[in-house]
């Protein structure tokens, strides 16, 4: 007796279900990436927590050779050296003017030059500008510091005004490309239904195309801000007057003079970082919010 196997027809559902299928389990890739960001991450808190814990200590204790603990007693000896020495508040105020003149005009000048490039493209003029602006970004500041040196002395910039007109133009390459990568995003439409209105260009980039640009504005602020405060080279080069420096280059005499002070030059450099640390704190959402957008728009 032969048995033959009965094919179902077509159309026509077979009473037996297909087994379910057992989910795979993908291959954990996170590990690695995680050691990484772990150890990234250390490399930054232990050098801030040693920053702190030397800058509270006493002139003994921050010569003991134990730098990882804890002040005992904690003491402000460190700071108040440090603001004397450094003439704090006049340091301060000299690297506030700065940034904040960089900061200004590292957004208006190169949010101006993206918005003229990018309403202007089919003219070979503000392409070529355009060209000329991504090249500029491969020459560095050392290759050409001693013509700007030479350059600001001679029309009287060796002075915080001229270490800020350069962040400005040295950034400049840098900021238009952010803008314009956002600038290609925004609708024209929006500006031909303003003109319709009567409005200038003027009145179209103040009123209309800046503040759409707040989110890049914000990224390109902090950049700046960073940039500016942080600087160390361009300050020492270019400012002339040694009572005009800024924290940065004054901070420079713990690493000769004072080398053995240990609490007071951690206390200045705290004292230094703590605007920078508050500011990024506050507003770092913003670094990757308006790179996204620039790119995914």
């Amino acid at each position: 007796m032969s048995t033959s196997t009965t094919l179902p027809r077509p159309g026509v559902a077979s009473d037996a279900s297909p087994a379910p299928r057992t989910p795979r389990r993908l291959p954990r890739r996170g590990t690695g990436l995680t050691v990484i960001l772990l150890v990234c991450s250390l490399s930054v808190i232990v050098p801030l927590l040693v920053t702190v814990s030397m800058a509270f200590k006493t002139g003994a204790q921050a010569v003991d050779g134990k730098a990882f603990s804890l002040p005992s007693p904690w003491s402000l000896e460190g700071f108040v050296e440090a603001w004397e020495l450094t003439d704090f508040p006049r340091a301060f105020a000299v690297s506030v003017f700065v940034t904040a003149v960089s900061v200004a005009g590292e957004i208006i000048i190169s949010a101006l030059a993206a918005y003229a490039i990018v309403r202007n493209w089919d003219r070979r003029l503000f392409r070529w500008s355009f060209f000329y602006l991504l090249a500029a970004m491969f020459i560095p500041f050392p290759v050409v510091a001693l013509p700007q040196v030479r350059l600001t002395g001679i029309v009287g910039l060796d002075n915080p005004l001229g270490v800020a007109i350069l962040h400005i133009v040295f950034a400049l390459a840098f900021n238009t490309m952010l803008f314009t990568a956002f600038l290609r995003s925004i609708p024209i439409e929006l500006e031909e239904s303003m003109r319709m209105d009567g409005a200038s260009t003027t009145k179209v980039f103040w009123r209309l195309i800046l503040p759409l640009l707040g989110p890049m504005a914000a990224t390109v602020g902090i950049f700046a801000f960073l940039g500016s405060w942080n600087d160390f080279m361009m300050p020492s080069l270019i400012t002339s007057n040694p009572e005009l420096q800024t924290i940065p280059v004054l901070q420079q005499m713990f690493q000769t003079q004072f080398s053995n002070s240990y609490n007071v030059a951690f206390a200045s450099y705290l004292m230094a970082m703590a605007p920078a640390i508050v500011v990024f704190a506050i507003t770092q959402r913003w670094v990757i919010s308006g790179l996204t957008q620039g790119a995914v728009k």
